[in-house]
């Protein structure tokens, strides 16, 4: 083996953090480099990074020191040795789960699931748990258990939410991968605020990942990852899905050749609300369509999806309550005279009680209506091979104005503000993902949305290769991994 990564003189141990997943598994496979070297380097930058970024919710790296000793590449891993870190919202084995509660902070997690197994078959080793709001809710990622994480590309900057800690971590290059889920948009508005890719795979697509499939919101959320690269998140879906020989997802390489067709692009610039976007959103739109025409892919304007968003907010908020109401209660028998609801934050509280207040056929209404919400989406996408839409309105938003001390009314606007384009995938169970094609003129990034039919992941991804290639953004993330390297803690 050539020098040790760790004694590689300084700058060349910071283009590390620049790496995508593959390409650090390349170094251990080839013999370049040992797991352990691996996670200790993204140990150093994390250390020198987090007091500036705060994406962690917890960390346990004598942990990750000792399952990186222990690892031993087999041919089957596609990430042997890799450093990454899950959202905490995500149970895994001696690590807490705290889903960004001060109540439940530094609680054990149960155990893991079919999907964390997954993800350690993969040879994936675990430092720790990103931040995310309470329970996934916010579009921010600044709750009362851990304080506010700061974007990257500046400071004073909202990373989104809820898979905030997640971007950040991803974007800052601390690890080159990480788990994210997405109920509404969770993994590609954040995804969108920090220059990322982020994909949403179709509705069952990926193993459980611990969470009741009869709870009412399941079939909305999806886990999966933010990532540098199109290729590290194709690797991530490949050993997270489902087997269905069915559907099974193609090797890399053959989706690295892009569609086999011409593909037919429909492309709307208002959200399902019918409110536009800033001028950074709309320069994004320009330039994913430029690029999509110059690939030889025919782009029409169309209307979008007609979901009747007033109604399919209310089912959403509603199940939302709904859920968190009986969870209010597990935790309530689990926890006796310990529990004590005052430890949430108020937003939470106020969705519950709200939703206590609903009629017992509430729940039924709710999801008839996102049955609904489904059906006319799938209507609308039937005459496209592809949807094209901006993912979030604007570049990020100032930090300390959508916390969850808020309004509760502004916060639920500014929610659905914020998921206008990214929740009718969700409704409707489609694969999803958020293209980092812009960057506005104060250095902020935005990208934009891409969504198909359900089950055609394999399509949406071909794509992502082929516009990756053609709008390359790997080297602002570059840039920005060269920048961080000169802070100090």
């Amino acid at each position: 083996m050539s020098a040790s990564i760790l004694e590689l003189p300084q700058q060349e141990s910071h283009g590390l953090s620049a790496l995508d997943a593959t390409e650090q598994a390349h170094l251990v496979s080839t013999g370049q480099a040992s797991p352990l070297e691996l996670v200790d380097a993204a140990i150093q930058r994390i250390e020198r990074l987090e007091p500036r970024i705060n994406a962690l919710a917890s960390m346990d790296f004598d942990l990750a020191r000792k399952r990186a000793r222990d690892l031993r590449p087999q041919a089957h891993m596609p990430f042997p040795g890799v450093p990454t870190l899950l959202k905490d919202l995500l149970a895994y084995p001696c690590h807490p789960a705290g889903f960004g509660s001060r109540l439940l902070k530094g609680q054990p997690a149960p155990g893991g699931s079919d999907y964390t197994d997954a993800l350690d078959r993969a040879g994936l080793i675990v430092l720790g748990k990103t931040t995310t709001s309470e329970f996934g809710l916010l579009g921010t990622t600044e709750t009362l258990a851990h304080g506010a994480t700061r974007n990257p590309w500046n400071f004073s900057l909202s990373t989104g939410g809820s898979s905030g800690g997640a971007v950040a971590a991803v974007a800052s290059g601390m690890v080159p991968v990480a788990h994210a889920s997405d109920g509404g948009g969770s993994i590609r508005g954040p995804s969108s605020f920090c220059g990322l890719f982020g994909f949403k795979p179709s509705r069952e697509r990926t193993v459980n990942a611990g969470l009741p499939p009869t709870m009412p919101t399941a079939r909305l959320i999806s886990d999966h990852c933010v990532s540098r690269s199109v290729r590290d998140s194709a690797a991530w879906l490949a050993v997270t899905e489902r087997w269905d020989p069915a559907r099974v997802l193609p090797a890399i390489d053959d989706m690295r050749r892009g569609p086999q067709k011409r593909l037919r692009i429909g492309v709307y610039r208002h959200d399902a609300f019918g409110s536009g976007v800033s001028e950074a959103a709309e320069d994004a739109l320009k330039t994913a369509i430029s690029v999509c025409e110059a690939l030889g892919h025919d782009v029409i304007a169309c209307d979008g999806p007609d979901v009747n968003a007033p109604e399919t907010s209310r089912a959403f908020f509603n199940l939302t309550g709904i859920v968190l109401s009986g969870l209010f209660d597990q935790i309530a028998a689990a926890m006796g005279g310990a529990f004590d609801k005052t430890q949430f934050e108020p937003y939470t509280v106020e969705l519950v009680r709200r939703a206590r207040l609903l009629p017992e056929a509430a729940i039924a209404e709710a999801i008839g209506v996102t049955m609904r919400a489904e059906a006319s989406a799938n209507q609308t996408i039937s005459a496209y091979d592809v949807l094209l839409s901006p993912t979030v309105p604007f570049t990020a938003f100032p930090l300390g104005t959508e916390g969850p001390t808020e309004d509760p009314d502004h916060l639920i606007a500014f929610t659905e503000r914020l998921a206008g384009f990214t929740n009718v995938a969700s409704f409707a169970g489609w694969p999803a993902m958020s293209v980092p094609f812009h960057w506005s003129h104060e250095g902020l990034p935005i990208g934009c949305h891409l969504a198909a039919a359900t089950g055609e992941d394999a399509l949406l991804l071909s794509l992502a290769f082929q516009l990756e290639e053609a709008a390359p953004w790997q080297p602002r993330l570059t840039e920005l991994s060269e920048r961080l390297s000169c802070l100090s803690a």
